[in-house]
């Protein structure tokens, strides 16, 4: 089958999203697609609920969503982009890890009842490399930004 040319119906489910990232609860971080331009860029969304397990600890009292979280929450949105783009769709003994963060700014807390609206444009393709510049906003406003760079494996 030619991933390449199956069409994406909008919004992308969880159940799209869980076929297409190895993550799994409570480490999958992206609950629907909303845009995408394929090859190009895609807009994600992350509602973030008190009953996430890491507001137990970070921070008791204060719940706020760890920056590193939202950081992976951007990275797993750029595997989807790829993998909803088809460039890879069609290689399922392959993945994207995380391979390097750069430029990573935390500019607003990100709390229980937030939606994080997960923004990532591809820069480039670069052998088996990706690289990305993401942003997470709620209502409107930046709550972090960063560029990523995802590197292709085998399973």
């Amino acid at each position: 089958m030619n991933h390449t040319t199956a069409p994406v119906t909008l919004p992308v489910d969880a159940e799209r999203i869980a076929a297409i990232l190895p993550h799994r609860y409570p480490f999958l971080l992206v609950d629907r697609v909303v845009e995408l331009d394929a090859g190009k860029s895609i807009t994600a969304l992350k509602n973030v609920t008190l009953n996430e397990p890491f507001f137990t600890g970070h921070f008791p009292g204060h719940p706020v969503m760890p920056g590193v979280l939202i950081v992976e929450a951007l990275a797993q949105t750029s595997g989807l982009l790829l993998g909803l783009s088809g460039t890879h769709a069609d290689k399922e003994d392959r993945i994207f890890y995380l391979a390097k963060v750069d430029n990573a700014r935390f500019l607003k807390p990100v709390v229980p009842g937030d939606q994080l609206r997960l923004e990532v444009t591809l820069k480039r393709l670069i052998r088996s490399m990706g690289i990305f510049t993401a942003r997470a906003v709620v209502d409107g406003k930046e709550a972090a930004t960063c560029e990523l760079m995802c590197a292709e494996s085998t399973r």
